[in-house]
């Protein structure tokens, strides 16, 4: 918002500075200089006023795309859990059987390894 300060700051400054240095270089009756004057002035108000309204439209339009960002990361965090919890019920089932068929494996190494001692 400082950035958007300035910038508004930087261009009214430099419009002041502007019209002061044309009408201060431009040879013209007091009917022209105030006429010219008054224009500017207009054009200034204008631009004021237009850099007020996309000011605005920007901060709705953050406070909009914020909004969906933090809708769209609770589901995707919902989402993960949900994945993870079923990849969970999944494996888990698998994992005790592989434990079984290691525990098997382990037993039948004893088993040869007692038969081949004793032979």
């Amino acid at each position: 918002m400082a950035n958007g300060k300035s910038l508004l700051l930087g261009v009214m400054v430099g419009s002041v500075v502007g019209a002061t240095a044309t009408l201060l270089s431009a040879p013209s009756s007091g009917k022209e200089l105030r006429y010219r004057v008054r224009e500017q002035s207009i054009e200034l108000k204008d631009l004021v006023a237009n850099l007020k309204q996309d000011g605005l439209k920007l901060k709705d339009q953050i406070a909009a795309t914020s909004k969906e960002g933090v809708s769209l990361i609770k589901e995707l965090t919902h989402d993960m859990k949900h994945s993870v919890q079923e990849w969970k019920n999944t494996v888990e089932p698998h994992q005790e059987n592989i434990r079984e068929y290691l525990e098997q494996i382990e037993s039948s190494l004893k088993e040869l390894e007692d038969k081949v001692q004793k032979q």
